[in-house]
């Protein structure tokens, strides 16, 4: 059954039927060292695709609700979770120059709320998550987000690093922040298709994730104070393409 308080998918059964459905999933919850019908099946369907499973005790799941959950316990999103391919297709046959963002380890969701706020007020199509290691797109995030977060496609992959190259195979450039680079922001290539990689405010965008990026540029300061705050930045960011394409 699927509790509207928790939104909760409780059980083996409603959640296989769920995940057939394509019903959104944030993440699912399995008990530590459980087995039997479906179980194999939950796994199967949660990797292809990719919703994230999380080992827990029994007394995780006994402390998220009373009922017979059977070992299985699931949150539902509160966004549809959109194919990168099918988003690339979709975006391209309206005739719109993408314009993408990727966010690698941004947990704060807050954070994400604002960001997707800057995105769909900057004409951004889309944000590119991982399956781990990202802040829930739950309640909070949506308040954030003043329903921006359902107003553009989200994609969730389970490799930031192979995003980058279905990127680089559709035309897309990808443009990531580096404080020592030598590119101003309002110098990047903003009329061709692009995606920005908007890493965690304290260790930044993966090296490995950084490597296969096209541009590195820098958000340029009148202090040497630490750094903007990671939706700050992407607001000037994507404040900065919207301009650039405004003008042609």
């Amino acid at each position: 059954m699927a509790t509207k308080q928790n939104s909760l998918i409780i059980g083996r059964q409603p959640l296989i039927e769920a995940l057939q459905s394509g019903k959104g999933i944030d993440k699912i919850l399995l008990q530590k060292n459980t087995s039997g019908d479906g179980i194999i099946m939950i796994r199967q369907i949660a990797r292809d695709q990719n919703i994230p499973i999380q080992i827990v005790p029994v007394e995780k799941l006994n402390g998220l609700t009373r009922a017979n959950h059977q070992g299985v316990l699931a949150f539902v999103a509160r966004v549809q979770y959109m194919d990168l391919q099918q988003v690339i297709d979709h975006v391209v046959s309206n005739g719109e120059l993408p314009l993408f963002l990727m966010l690698d380890g941004v947990t704060d969701v807050r954070n994400i709320g604002a960001i997707a706020r800057s995105a769909v007020c900057c004409g951004a199509q889309a944000i590119i998550i991982p399956d781990k290691g990202v802040g829930a797109l739950n309640e909070e995030a949506m308040k954030s987000s003043a329903g921006a977060l359902e107003m553009i496609h989200i994609c969730r992959v389970n490799s930031l690093l192979k995003a980058v190259d279905d990127l680089h195979l559709n035309g897309i450039k990808v443009f990531t922040s580096e404080m020592r680079a030598a590119e101003n922001v309002f110098e990047l290539p903003f009329n061709d298709p692009c995606c920005i990689i908007m890493g965690d405010e304290g260790k930044g965008v993966q090296p490995y994730l950084a490597k296969a990026a096209d541009h590195f540029f820098k958000i340029p300061m009148a202090t040497s104070f630490d750094s903007f705050n990671v939706s700050v930045a992407t607001g000037i960011i994507l404040y900065e393409a919207m301009k650039h394409r405004m003008k042609g």
